[in-house]
């Protein structure tokens, strides 16, 4: 059993304004892949160097499997991890940076020379076995990382923006290569990335962070249906989710919240242009192909509305927008935390 347990996890920098990790709770169940995503400086990363033990926390505990390993050293907690810089010795062939893992823990040569097949057949390395990383891309320098990474069989795959430093196009390739490959090893993942897309493809579960705590954990189109915090709508989503403030009962907001004002939150392929609703001006439009992305301008503020990719419309066009009343969220506009509807 590989179930990672993070509890009240706090971890302090002398020079920050504010905690890194701010009383972190987090349980990854065996075998599952679970995707940290945030902004910059939200203390993911921080996070994960703790669960690696690159880091030593300043309070709270990580149990792996039945074991606190919250003071032990990396090597002792049965974790593999793939950087974001990929980390590969430049003198060494592939074949050895593979195997380098399995070296250090001293494993016999037949069991080396096993593994390392294995894992170069899922990455399809096999012809780049006795090359060195000079002679590689950086999506075969990025394989040959995850494979060092797998080939040790840790309980507990632990993953820092490894795509990162591809190409659009590569990364995309590589992120569903990735999945298949995590789903085939079976591994408990704890994966870190800021990249919204790559989180909601990739994980069982999403956990968002900000500001060093984590704002809402859960599958992927849960979090993105029903943000527990304006912030998850804003960070998830391209574009955000439309926010505007409203009178209760107005647009579909209940009577009985008994607020002054509150937030509505909606996505834009939840409206429609039609002939009943809001009216609104066209102010930009962006086709992407598979849809047209088109800027309004109404009374409650600008809207994003994800239309057909034949819509017919032009800047200064006057439109009628529908918004879709089964996915409102309502949310309080102080605290920005969803209300119950």
């Amino acid at each position: 059993m590989s179930r990672i347990v993070i509890s009240s996890l706090v971890k302090s920098y002398p020079s920050a304004q504010r905690r890194a990790t701010d009383d972190v709770s987090l349980e990854v169940a065996d075998g599952e892949f679970v995707v940290l995503v945030g902004p910059s400086g939200c203390g993911k990363t921080t996070l994960l160097r703790m669960v690696a033990g690159l880091e030593r926390p300043d309070g709270g505990s990580i149990h792996i499997g039945d074991r606190d390993v919250t003071s032990l050293s990396p090597q002792r907690r049965d974790v593999s991890m793939v950087f974001q810089s990929y980390a590969i010795f430049p003198h060494m062939r592939v074949r050895q940076n593979i195997a380098f893992g399995l070296a250090m823990r001293k494993t016999p040569a037949a069991e080396v020379n096993r593994r390392v097949a294995e894992a170069a057949e899922l990455l399809q390395l096999n012809d780049l076995l006795d090359r060195f990383p000079s002679q590689l891309s950086g999506g075969q320098r990025q394989r040959v990382a995850v494979a060092r990474a797998i080939v040790v069989d840790a309980g507990v795959l632990l993953m820092d923006e490894p795509l990162s430093n591809l190409d659009a196009l590569l990364r995309l390739q590589f992120r569903a290569e990735l999945k298949k490959i995590v789903r085939q090893i079976g591994a408990t993942t704890l994966y870190v990335t800021h990249d919204q897309a790559e989180a909601m493809s990739l994980g069982d579960r999403v956990a968002v962070m900000r500001d060093g705590r984590i704002v809402q954990a859960g599958d992927p189109l849960t979090v993105y249906n029903y943000p527990a915090h304006r912030f998850v709508g804003d960070f998830l989503g391209a574009p955000p989710m439309n926010f505007f403030l409203a009178e209760p009962g107005a647009v579909g907001a209940p009577d009985s919240l008994k607020l002054g004002k509150v937030l509505v939150g909606v996505r834009a392929e939840n409206i429609a242009l039609g002939t009943e609703g809001i009216p609104g001006t066209v102010e930009v439009v962006e086709p992407t192909g598979a849809s047209t992305l088109l800027t309004v301008a109404t009374s409650f503020g600008t809207l994003k509305v994800q239309a057909p990719p034949a819509v017919q419309t032009a800047p200064d066009d006057r439109v009628t927008l529908r918004l879709d009343p089964a996915a409102l969220r309502l949310f309080d506009p102080e605290t920005g935390l969803a209300l119950a509807t």
